[in-house]
């Protein structure tokens, strides 16, 4: 690694952590994983005058259900959610099948989730999960601490709500209730490759009927968003059975509700082997695959409750 000179510290508290970022007449960078962290600065696009590590604070080492959330402290790693079972239901399922689509191992190994909502990169899968369910930043500052929404979060590509003397201390997301499926798709040019486009839903079926749909879109604007002319799309929709093939009918409200994702919440912007058009098409059709999953999943999910009851 050849970065520009900085300064180094490893804080042992939360407290020390906000006091080295609060000297605001440097340029400070936190580091946690560092997995996207060194690598601009070996390539020198970002110079800090100072790097916060927070790897030897153990308050931010950990993962709980609080009331009816996970929070999940700042040095939890990604691979602490490859395991569906590592989560309580229908939440630990969306995270592992997200999860697999981060890079590689030793990359998972080291990376973290609120890493993945400091850095705001729009290919995030974590940030889209986060905006689809509502999650929460937690943030601590010279000012004490604040909880951001993940809508009200994320501004633009690496842009966020928290201000630079704030740590980022952990990330609150909904449990799922066991009448919610959840599916997460990812496209993208080779294993390594950042996804062009992916997709996280969670479908909540009342009698045959959904009653409520979040859809969260990687890379398809600036920034994470949510499909919310898709989900109201949905909502009241008797999804019956599944086509027996692997297309989805024109008149399907799954794929109704794709080309309503790629044409009115979408704002893909172009790149490399994927314009906007492009864009458009791979969000349309994963947006419908993603929901087929996610009822596949909830229907297998009710089925081995009823074999349990039995």
């Amino acid at each position: 690694m050849k970065p520009a000179t900085f300064d180094y510290v490893v804080p042992r508290t939360v407290a020390e952590a906000v006091e080295a970022l609060g000297d605001t007449g440097r340029k400070a960078q936190v580091l946690a994983g560092g997995q996207s962290l060194i690598l601009e600065m070996h390539l020198q696009r970002i110079r800090p005058e100072l790097v916060v590590d927070i790897n030897r604070i153990p308050e931010l080492d950990g993962m709980s259900v609080e009331g009816d959330e996970l929070r999940v402290g700042a040095l939890v790693r990604h691979a602490a959610f490859e395991e569906a079972d590592a989560v309580p239901g229908p939440l630990g399922t969306l995270l592992s099948r997200a999860v697999v689509n981060i890079a590689h191992p030793p990359i998972r190994s080291r990376g973290t989730m609120a890493g993945s909502f400091g850095w705001a990169h729009p290919a995030s899968e974590w940030c889209a999960i986060g905006v689809a369910l509502d999650a929460t930043v937690e943030v601590t500052g010279p000012d004490g601490a604040r909880a951001i929404a993940a809508g009200d979060y994320f501004l633009g590509p690496y842009r966020t709500a928290r201000r630079p003397q704030e740590l980022i201390t952990a990330v609150r997301l909904p449990l799922l209730g066991e009448n919610t499926g959840v599916g997460f798709i990812e496209h993208r040019r080779t294993h390594f490759c950042f996804a062009q486009v992916a997709v996280a839903a969670a479908l909540t079926v009342s009698d045959g009927v959904i009653s409520d749909a979040r859809i969260g879109l990687v890379n398809s604007a600036d920034r994470p968003i949510r499909a919310r002319a898709a989900e109201r799309s949905l909502l009241g929709t008797e999804i019956g059975p599944l086509p027996a093939g692997p297309r989805l009918p024109d008149g399907h409200p799954f794929a109704r509700a794709g080309r309503v994702a790629a044409q009115e919440d979408a704002e893909p912007v172009a790149e490399p082997y994927a314009d906007v058009e492009y864009k458009r098409q791979a969000i349309a059709v994963l947006v419908g695959r993603t929901l087929r999953q996610a009822t596949t999943d909830l229907r297998s999910r009710r089925a081995a409750h009823e074999g349990d009851r039995q």
